[in-house]
């Protein structure tokens, strides 16, 4: 009678679990929905190139409709050679893509993190949410182009959680020439960044995190965790992942919101 009665309230549990996680996954379905027109494809174009497109990451659209986000090392570097392709984004109407002209407003390159204005009509823009609040075990999802479109050009979805919130410091000199400024240089560039179970690829680089129950941008996808080889990455994942809080996206847009296009 005992057991019975235990695997009943089991069932009953078990029965009360799925209903109240049906609603969730509606609202996450929905919001993955909502979020795709938001994300935009960034890469080069050439007429004379074959292919004449080249993806170069993900970048996702803020503020004002014509601004966006993504990462620095996802355009091109100063000192790369040219062949004269334009920097483009590509923009989602529907099942269409829609290519526009892109100027880079500003880059901090101490977060890795680029502001372009893209060319013709709005489109949804994402709201940010406060990276500040985020913590250790938090749900997230995120979305970008993996393996460099390889995949095709529609926006690819994954789950995970924030698995740590640790200091970073980017690429300094090494031991044998420390200097007072190179000693400046670590303190200031150490800021917390995000560490994700999920496992991201080349493509997703400039990518939103976002908070799956709310849609809001919390971080953006910057690297990837990779053992051995850079081809590794594909063939052997590490399955950690590295995004930057969206709190600094903040200061940039407050700088360029609201100037003439």
């Amino acid at each position: 009678m005992a057991s019975t009665r235990r695997r009943w309230l089991a069932g009953c549990a078990a029965a009360a679990w799925c209903l109240a996680a049906a609603p969730a996954r509606a609202q996450f379905v929905e919001l993955i929905e909502k979020t795709k027109p938001s994300i935009l494809i960034v890469g080069t174009y050439k007429a004379t190139n074959s292919p004449r497109f080249n993806l170069r990451g993900t970048g996702f659209v803020v503020g004002d409709g014509n601004l966006a986000i993504t990462n620095a090392h996802v355009l091109p570097a100063p000192g790369e050679p040219s062949d004269g392709s334009d920097l483009v984004v590509q923009v989602r109407l529907g099942r269409e893509l829609q290519m526009r002209t892109v100027s880079v407003l500003e880059i901090d390159r101490l977060r890795d993190l680029a502001l372009l204005r893209f060319s013709g009509d709005p489109a949804p823009a994402l709201a940010l949410g406060d990276s500040d609040a985020v913590k250790e075990g938090q749900a997230i999802a995120y979305t970008g182009f993996p393996i460099g479109g390889a995949l095709g050009f529609s926006p690819v979805t994954h789950r995970g959680m924030v698995s740590s919130i640790t200091p970073i410091v980017l690429p300094s000199a090494n031991g044998q020439s420390l200097s007072a400024r190179s000693i400046r240089n670590v303190r200031d560039g150490s800021f917390d960044i995000f560490q994700l179970d999920g496992t991201a690829y080349p493509g997703n680089s400039g990518g939103p995190v976002f908070d799956p129950a709310t849609g809001a941008v919390i971080a953006v996808i910057n690297m990837v965790y990779v053992r051995g080889t850079r081809e590794s990455a594909l063939s052997q994942p590490s399955g950690i992942t590295y995004a930057i809080p969206s709190n600094f996206i903040v200061p940039l847009l407050q700088r360029h919101q609201g100037q003439p296009r």
